[in-house]
This record gives structure tokens, sequence and C-alpha cells, in this order.
């Protein structure tokens, strides 16, 4: 190269540098003049306690969540509550949401960050709105990518960027920006099942349990809460670990969903009837989902609690007087959860077969099953010289 061909390339680079220093001032002062300032926040006249309507929709799936009156309730599971806790968490994210990186995207290269609106082919990505209580918008944004960084733990050059670091999203503005906050915002998703309250039903202190099938029938029972299990009905000897497996599962019940179906009809029907020493009957009805592995469950409570203790024999005097007194104190706290349990009677709930099993048992698998014995050995199995002794 000779001096002529050196200062044409070293003029060449100036103006290139030249052109890429002018463009990212430029973009910056765009950035500045959309509100996509690096640290600002992505909402900033939001507030939490303004949302009354929650809508997350993707290309497959869609929620609304609703509040009344202080409840949060979702719409495609008929009104069933909401989790607070799922709800709290996803507006405070929102309102701290904070750019962390910024650029001008054209519309059609949305779809390589999945930042499409449903009704795209692809590259969808999962629309937020947000409105308060007259039906008026607060916000709307789409979630794209999850944006990754590389594992700390990973020291090799070649590791694969995958660890969540945040999430690529279009935020509001005089044009639209992509944008990148540092939370991946994973509870932006719009499937039902994740938004759907917790609490559950807990059958405890239970006093007896009857089941009844095409199969046959048996019913259990106990004198005191910590008796031993004995059948009230039917023959033959039980077997302690399915009663004990059975009284087990009722108290920790899961569901996976909320049915949907207008006329929930499952095939092999099971009805429990569980009594409490609480005085509360539990009507369980449980059939088998079809094309499923997984069951339908619904569970109608009557019944109310005693307003008052019956003291146990041999109770002494100071006895009577303490455990009455923490009575009371318990006392609310189980009609608050007897209201509570009778609401969730409403719906028919989706179980999985492995929370159900210990209560799908028919009356011979509730019995203590015959232990095969081994048979003595043959003359003809013996050594040389050893015989059957006499």
């Amino acid at each position: 190269m000779n001096r002529k061909q050196f200062l044409y390339l070293l003029a060449a680079v100036v103006i290139l540098g030249g052109a890429g220093i002018a463009v990212f001032w430029n973009n910056l002062r765009g950035y500045q003049n959309d509100g996509a300032t690096i640290g600002a926040k992505v909402l900033p006249q939001l507030k939490a306690s303004e949302a009354s309507e929650i809508h997350l929709k993707n290309a497959n799936q869609e929620i609304t969540l609703i509040s009344k009156k202080g409840s949060w309730s979702v719409k495609e599971r008929g009104g069933y509550p909401a989790d607070l806790g799922q709800i709290s968490e996803l507006l405070a994210k929102l309102v701290e949401a904070k750019v962390t990186q910024s650029q001008q995207v054209a519309p059609s290269l949305y779809g390589r960050l999945e930042l499409n609106e449903p009704g795209k082919t692809e590259g969808v990505g999962t629309v937020l709105d947000l409105k308060d209580q007259k039906g008026q918008p607060l916000a709307h944004l789409v979630f794209g990518k999850v944006a990754k960084k590389k594992d700390p733990g990973n020291p090799l050059p070649n590791a694969v960027d995958g660890v969540a670091a945040g999430r690529y999203l279009i935020a509001p503005g005089k044009i639209a920006n992509v944008v990148v906050v540092s939370d991946p915002f994973e509870n932006a998703n719009p499937k039902p099942s994740l938004w759907l309250a917790k609490n559950f039903i807990k059958i405890d202190r239970l006093k007896s349990l009857a089941s009844r099938s095409a199969k046959g029938s048996w019913k259990i029972a106990r004198e005191l809460e910590y008796s031993q299990w004995k059948f009230a009905a039917t023959g033959g000897m039980l077997d302690p670990s399915a009663a004990g497996a059975a009284a087990k599962a009722l108290g920790e019940l899961e569901f996976i969903d909320v049915a949907t179906e207008p006329k929930v009809e499952g095939e092999n029907p099971v009805t429990l009837v569980a009594d409490t020493f609480d005085n509360l009957t539990y009507t369980i009805k449980i059939s088998k989902k079809k094309d499923s592995e997984d069951y339908y469950f619904n569970a109608v409570l009557t019944g109310q609690a005693p307003k008052t203790r019956t003291p146990e024999k041999d109770e002494k005097p100071d006895e009577v007087t303490r455990r009455a007194k923490e009575y009371q104190d318990t006392l609310r706290l189980l009609e608050a959860r007897i209201e509570f349990e009778k609401i969730l009677g409403q719906w028919t709930y989706v179980m999985s077969a492995k929370t159900l099993e210990a209560l799908l048992k028919d009356n011979t698998q509730m019995l203590v099953q015959a232990r095969k014995t081994e048979a003595a050995p043959s003359a003809a199995g013996m050594p040389p010289g050893m015989g059957v002794p006499h």
C-alpha cells in the first residue's frame, strides 16, 4: 500500500466513524423524546391501586382478571377466586419496571423478538392490557422474548446464554419502541390455571369415611380423633396403611385446574362421604375425565362447627376452662374456613390421579392382603444324602 492509498483509507474511516457517531446521537435523542431513557420507568404514571382489570393474551390462551369490591376473580373459570399474591406481584413489577436497553426496531422485524400481537402467524408475544374501574385503559404492553445472559457459574468461553436477564417489550410512547426491562416477567402468562387461588379444601379431624362405586362400597370410622381406624359395616381386616393414606389424602388435596365444560360428566364415578369431629360433612364426587389421566372432583360441605366444646372424659376443671378458651380462639378461624369451603363447592375441579389414588380404592383394596407363604423344600430338591426328617 502506497502513501496515497493509505490517505484514502484513513479518510474513509473518519467519514464512516463520524456517520456512526451522528447516528448514535440521533438515536439517543429519539429514545429521550419517546420516554425510553435508560433507567426511566416504563409506566411512570401507573398506580397499582387503580387497576381493576388485567387481560393477558398470546397466540393460544387468554386470561381476564377482574376486581370487584376488593376481590379478584378469573373470568375464564366462571369467576373462580384469583391468586391475589400473583396479581399483586405482577402489578408491583409493572409499576417498578425500568428500561435497561432501548432501540428502534421496524415493525416488520417484531417477529424476531416475538413482539407481534395475537393474530399474526408467527413471532407472537403476550399482550397485557390494564383497565380502571370505569373500563378506561391504563396500559397496553406487548411482552416478547426473554433476554438471556451467560451463566456466571459456567466459565467456559463457548457457554450458551441461558440465564434470564430481562424481557423485550413494546412500551407506550410517541413512537413504538422496543425496550428491555431487567425483570423477565415470568408471571405475565395467560395460562388460566396459573392465576387460580391455591387455597383449597382441607378435610381434617376425620371421624368417618364412606365410599360407594360400581365396584362396591366400604366405610371406615374411629371413636376418637387419634383412635385406630376400623371397618364400620363391611367384614374383613382393614389395612391400617390404606385407611391412613385415605385420611391423609383428604388433608392434602390440590387441584390442577377448574373445569370449564358446561356439563361435567366423567367415567366410573365414586362418591365419598366424609364426616369430621367438627360436625361437618363433605359429600365428594370423583369421576374419570374422558380421554385423560386426570379426574373431575367436586366437594359439597354441609354442617357447622359447634359453638362450644364438649369436654373429654376425666378432664380436670382447670383443663376444661383452658381448652374451652382455646376452642373459642380457633372457632373464628374455623368458621371462616367453613364459609370459604362452602363457596368452593360451586365448582368442579381437575385433579391428578396421584392426588386421588388413595381415595379410589375399592373394598378389596382396603383389606389386609394375605401374604404368599413359601413352599416347603421337597426331597427331590435336597442335596444328595439328605432326606426329609420323619
